[in-house]
């Protein structure tokens, strides 16, 4: 049966509003899968959450709805955390002066690759020779200069066992891969049994979810009234979250402390990026406004959340012990 092979683009699928994580959610469901797979990720990974700490933006939306819609999920990479070697070897050669110099090597790489990443995309350009070409080139530059192995985090070498497992599997699955895996699955996998994304029209629920990603990314350029207007017509605690933020941005802490007491009394469990940020950023407007206990309170529940992101956290814990204030 058929692969419909969909590389994810972790943190930078905030960048393009028609290639979203909620646009991942909207090709797995016209595909219908039996299952979806993640190439990338480690069956003790997938248990223990490991991709919430990653940056792997599009699980948010893709995992609950599996989970919802009892669609099977599985992790096939027997090797996982050697993808980590190519940051840990990085990291190693940045501690010398003739490492540095040997990764001046690969910057032009490097460079090209986030030009690719960051350039909008959308589905059917990952179906494209061109930017597979791109891809694969990254590749060989850093073969030729490092040879692969922890430069380049196994990646060949895992997606080549991966395909294996993948194979001998029957029923049609939604493959979730890393897009510096995609190219190594894609030359692994038999070409008749493989999908590749193809034209999609974006629906309003990507509409909506480009213009949240939007706002999770404020700077001073962006038009913030004009991004305020578009989030009121989204809705939802997410959206009241980032237009909390935007007030705050501005100067504004009253205005975005009432969004916030208006979202804290909502359900806003989804996603699950979104407690820790909300209850963090609560305390931290308490403060603002004089009110200690609340803040203190809001500080304690990030804390005692089962899961919430690093950075909501380490300001929960700094909130405990110093009232947050803005400055000036």
């Amino acid at each position: 049966m058929s692969f419909l092979v969909i590389p994810t683009l972790g943190p930078f699928h905030l960048l393009h509003p028609r290639y979203n994580g909620v646009t991942l959610l909207e090709l797995i469901r016209v595909h219908q899968p039996e299952r979806i797979v993640l190439a990338s990720y480690s069956p003790e990974e997938l248990a223990a959450q490991t991709w919430r700490d990653q940056n792997e933006i599009s699980l948010f939306h893709v995992l609950p709805w599996a989970e919802s819609a009892g669609v099977a999920l599985e992790a096939l990479d027997p090797q996982a955390p050697l993808r980590l070697e190519a940051e840990r070897f990085r990291e190693a050669l940045r501690q010398y002066p003739k490492g540095q110099q040997i990764l001046r090597q690969v910057e032009p790489l490097e460079d090209n690759l986030k030009w690719v990443l960051t350039n909008p995309r959308t589905p059917e350009d990952f179906a494209q020779e061109s930017l597979l070409e791109v891809l694969r080139a990254y590749h060989q530059g850093y073969g030729q200069v490092f040879g692969e192995g922890p430069a380049t985090g196994f990646r060949r070498e895992r997606m080549a066992q991966v395909a294996q497992r993948l194979v001998s599997q029957e029923g049609p699955a939604a493959v979730l891969v890393d897009v510096l895996e995609y190219p190594w699955l894609l030359e692994a996998l038999p070409g008749e049994r493989v999908v590749l994304p193809g034209h999609h029209t974006p629906t309003e629920l990507e509409r909506q979810r480009s213009v949240l990603d939007r706002a999770w990314q404020l700077n001073e350029s962006d038009d913030w009234g004009v991004l305020l207007q578009q989030l009121q017509e989204v809705e939802g605690p997410e959206a009241l979250y980032c237009a909390a933020q935007i007030y705050l941005a501005a100067g504004q802490p009253e205005a975005a402390y009432q969004l916030m007491e208006q979202l804290v009394h909502t359900d806003f469990q989804h996603p699950a990026y979104l407690p820790g940020y909300a209850l963090a950023r609560y305390g931290q407007l308490a403060d603002c406004m004089g009110r200690r206990d609340q803040a203190l309170r809001a500080y304690r529940a990030v804390l005692g959340l089962s899961w919430a992101p690093q950075e909501a956290r380490e300001i929960a814990l700094a909130g405990q012990k110093t009232p947050f204030r803005l400055e000036r």
